[in-house]
């Protein structure tokens, strides 16, 4: 296997790259941002780098409309993503707040190489985002307000 200059080999099969500097501050500054709509940061594995960058950024959007700006298929291609979001959670006692969720977008079907290349990656990225409610999904229609409400409630 052949690597590049921002991936480093765990094992054989599993490689983690690493996470573009200008995103960890992009990822630093979305953590602390104060406005109280829903958002996103999407980002991809560039191949050719093998790094974790940026691919997109959204204000209002809610769950259904972040699951239309996932890329789940173009002719025969499956992508695989990382979102950050930040959303209004309002909870059943009244409370609101605005968890952040790293949602892991991995369609069955992917390329087993690509697979790799994110699974290696997931967890790097955690720990600079920082997070604690992670979660997965194996198709863009799992991405639901219904669904991430039953994600969230077990963090009350």
């Amino acid at each position: 296997m052949v690597r590049g200059p921002g991936c480093r080999g765990r094992s054989d099969s599993l490689v983690v790259c690493e996470v573009d500097p200008e995103l960890k501050e992009i990822l630093r500054k979305f953590r602390f941002r104060k406005e109280t709509n829903n958002a996103a940061i999407i980002m991809k594995v560039d191949k050719d780098r093998q790094m974790v960058v940026l691919e997109d950024e959204f204000q209002n959007v809610s769950p259904e409309e972040l699951k239309l700006e996932l890329p789940e298929r173009q002719p025969s291609l499956l992508y695989t993503r990382f979102v950050v979001y930040s959303y209004k959670y309002v909870h059943d006692d009244g409370r609101v707040s605005y968890p952040l969720c790293f949602i892991f977008s991995s369609p069955v079907g992917c390329k087993p190489e690509q697979q790799m290349m994110y699974a290696g990656s997931k967890n790097r990225l955690v720990q600079i985002a920082e997070l604690t409610k992670v979660f997965e999904i194996r198709t863009t229609d799992d991405l639901t307000e219904t669904w991430l409400k039953e994600k969230l409630a077990f963090f009350r």
